[in-house]
């Protein structure tokens, strides 16, 4: 009995509807880069100083230029344990006073007192920088600072609480349905986050944003890794992945170009309501659809790709169906992923490899901090560093396979971590070229993770295997920050520590899973439990991605 990869490779494995459906989806791809990491521009926070409308007043009347009234009022910028006095204290001066001279005010204070008592800012900030963020809006500096945070925890969050959720929905009803859902809800909560009155509401539709947008990233992943035929899953996969770096690239010009927050959030936002003509132009998976005993729309699905490529339909189409005595669920549970020895061994190292994966990219970028003048560039030059990850995933999935890439970037990444350590503070660019490979070691990981994750799990719980292992991701990004900061004032290097530990454990673990090169896809609970022995799932089941050329070349 044929499946659906035997019809594929008759109808066309990446024919032309392929194609067209696999640029189309990356655009999503391309769209979550500014919902994850937009934080960088839409809350950049400048230098900044207190206001006072008095001082506004005295600068008016004595010609001052910006930089006069900042050098007379408030304290300098020496020592970089002043900076908190610098950009967050006032000097508590009558500044109504008539005897205060146009040159150097505070020399002209009574009883000579040139270094007056310090006060928190009273009424505001000045910021140093064109247009606005965020920060600028609703003064989130000093006393404040810490709303930023919870600001892109709230994503992180989000991500973590829909990965809970979204994952069943695209298994129980479908990755279509879930694809537009979830993208109608991040376009409009993109909008309202755009146009939010107070840091409260914004705060609510950010969390929101953050529970769809990643449904919506793997709806469309699963979407294009089923569609195609597993000769070219591995491909699409990691393209698909290498959209979202192209997004990143493309944040810092569009950013430079827009200034304005809001502005810039709007023109994030407003294309994702494009994503609605998928309904028209994706269709459903052919394999969920016969996961769920759907086969007359799986037929029709197959048939209409046959024609999209060029294709006679194939006379096995009708013959696609499921075993009865394949007894498959039809309703994924969360428990389905510990249900037998492998698929629990499988769950908890993903979940761990998730975890420790999120915790080390994040982490390196927060460690190594933004040293340049320039935050644009710095972000730009940062994100080309994930594009040869991309190209050596290529090169040496199909020759290595998985789990040897993805150990030894796990132990290059944690090996970064540890050689920094030794690396003198005056050696700044070899402290930020190991970072960057440790960087490249985890994106690599980042981007071979979710495919591994992918050929793990039978069809039946696939989607919600890929969500809940990730959402260790999103719970790693809620906690890093804290982790970096907080193990830093105790000793600058104990976060790089901690991150080598987490590298080095990660990359032993990965060994323990068996290696999905030249094997079919699992399609049952008892084809993920041979997946150990590398045996070959059984023929007579039809409705996932892989008994191909490439499984007969294992």
């Amino acid at each position: 009995m044929p499946t659906v990869d035997d019809v594929l490779e008759q109808v066309g494995e990446f024919g032309w509807f392929q194609k067209q459906a696999f640029l189309t989806l990356c655009l999503i791809s391309v769209a979550l880069a500014p919902i994850y990491v937009g934080i960088v521009f839409l809350g950049f926070t400048p230098d900044h100083w207190c206001w006072n409308p008095r001082v506004a007043e005295l600068s008016q009347r004595c010609g001052w230029s910006q930089a006069e009234e900042h050098n007379y009022t408030v304290p300098g910028l020496g020592a970089e344990n002043e900076a908190f006095l610098h950009q967050c204290m006032q000097y508590e001066v009558d500044w109504n006073q008539s005897t205060l001279s146009c040159v150097d005010p505070l020399s002209s204070l009574p009883d000579n007192r040139s270094h007056p008592p310090l006060g928190p800012c009273q009424h505001g900030w000045v910021y140093d920088m064109p247009g606005s963020s965020i920060v600028t809006e609703f003064n989130l500096v000093c006393a404040d600072a810490w709303k930023v945070d919870l600001f892109q925890s709230c994503v992180n969050l989000g991500f973590f609480l829909g990965s809970l959720g979204i994952g069943y929905i695209a298994d129980r009803f479908g990755r279509k349905l879930c694809l537009l859902g979830t993208s109608l809800v991040t376009a409009v909560t993109g909008v309202l986050t755009a146009v939010a009155p107070d840091y409260t509401s914004m705060l609510f539709f950010r969390l929101v944003q953050g529970m769809v947008s990643k449904g919506s990233w793997m709806s469309g992943y699963t979407l294009i890794t089923e569609f195609v035929g597993s000769g070219y899953r591995r491909t699409v996969a990691i393209l698909y992945q290498v959209a979202f770096t192209v997004g990143l690239v493309g944040l810092p010009g569009l950013a430079y170009a827009i200034p304005y927050w809001r502005w810039l959030q709007l023109a994030v936002s407003l294309p994702t309501f494009l994503f609605l003509l998928y309904y028209w132009c994706v269709p459903e998976s052919p394999r969920w659809l016969l996961s769920q005993k759907r086969n007359t729309q799986a037929v029709k699905v197959m048939d209409y790709i046959a024609q999209k490529n060029g294709k006679l339909p194939s006379a096995d189409l009708k013959m696609l169906s499921v075993e009865e005595d394949v007894r498959e669920k039809l309703s994924p549970s969360f428990v389905d992923l510990f249900c037998s020895p492998a698929l629990r061994k499988h769950t908890l190292i993903l979940m761990y490899l998730w975890f420790s994966c999120a915790v080390l990219y994040q982490g390196l970028i927060m460690h190594v901090g933004a040293t340049g003048e320039n935050h644009y560039l710095d972000f730009f030059y940062s994100s080309l560093v994930e594009f040869p990850a991309a190209f050596i995933i290529l090169v040496t999935i199909d020759r290595v396979g998985r789990i040897c890439p993805l150990a030894v970037s796990h132990l290059v990444a944690g090996a970064a971590c540890l050689i920094m350590i030794f690396i003198p503070h005056d050696l700044r660019w070899l402290h930020t070229m190991v970072a960057c490979v440790g960087r490249l070691g985890t994106t690599i990981v980042l981007q071979m993770i979710c495919l591994v994750n992918t050929e793990l799990y039978p069809t039946f719980i696939r989607s919600l295997g890929v969500m809940v292992c990730s959402a260790l991701c999103d719970l790693g990004g809620i906690f890093t920050p804290f982790m970096v900061y907080r193990l830093m004032e105790v000793w600058q290097a104990l976060p790089l520590i901690l991150f080598g530990v987490l590298g080095l454990t990660a990359g032993g673990m990965t060994l323990l899973l068996p290696e999905t090169k030249g094997v079919a896809l699992p399609e049952t609970i008892e084809d993920a439990e041979n997946l150990r022995r590398k045996g070959k799932p059984k023929e007579n089941t039809v409705y996932i991605q892989a008994q191909t050329s490439e499984g007969t070349g294992a």
